[in-house]
């Protein structure tokens, strides 16, 4: 991806992979499943960000697009190069790209361990990890070890269905909504109990 000099928000870009239970031979290129807009709005209605956000996994833009809207300033990278922002391995990353930075994303599915535990190693003490993820993420002996070392401050479960559409294309999966979906939010350094609350 050519270079570009980010300002903030003119150049902020954001993928989101969100995975959904389709047969396998569906599953598209590199777990791409872009976000319902709204899911970001929620989000903000409900959890105090920091003015800079990192959308690591931005694809087309669907999340962080409502972020600019809101007066935040994001940095979006993404693995591969869907027309937002930069081309990036989160994984490889070692430091958000300056201070203060929260990281909010829906990583891909297959990554979304990955994601989370890379996510809470690099950022900063007191900044947040927000990920938007299928409530099924709770199971698993894997996953109940990585809750263990990083505990959620928080789970906003959605209470009606929301949409993660393969390919970006929310026309065509327009009536898909079979998932609950969850936002899963860490605060480095927080060690209580996990709080469960329920949004939309």
């Amino acid at each position: 991806m050519a270079d570009k000099d980010w300002t903030g928000n003119s150049r902020s870009a954001h993928a989101i992979l969100g995975a959904r239970n389709y047969a396998k031979e569906e599953r598209e290129t590199h777990d791409y499943y872009a976000t319902e807009p709204k899911a970001a709005t929620l989000l903000m209605e409900l959890e105090p960000l920091s003015p800079l956000i990192w959308e690591c996994a931005c694809g087309e833009g669907h999340l962080a697009k409502e972020f600019e809207k809101a007066g935040h300033t994001v940095y979006g990278t993404d693995l591969i190069d869907r027309g937002y922002g930069y081309q990036q391995d989160f994984l490889s990353t070692v430091a958000p790209p300056l201070p203060g930075f929260d990281i909010v994303t829906n990583p891909p599915y297959s990554y979304a361990a990955e994601f989370v535990d890379h996510a809470m190693d690099i950022i900063e003490d007191g900044r947040k990890v927000c990920m938007f993820l299928k409530i099924q993420f709770l199971e698993g002996v894997k996953r109940r070890k990585l809750f263990e070392k990083w505990p959620p401050k928080v789970i906003y479960v959605s209470s009606s269905r929301m949409r993660c559409a393969m390919n970006g294309d929310f026309e065509k999966y327009a009536k898909s909504n079979a998932i609950c979906y969850a936002w899963y939010v860490w605060e480095k350094g927080y060690t209580g109990e996990t709080t469960l609350r329920w949004m939309n």
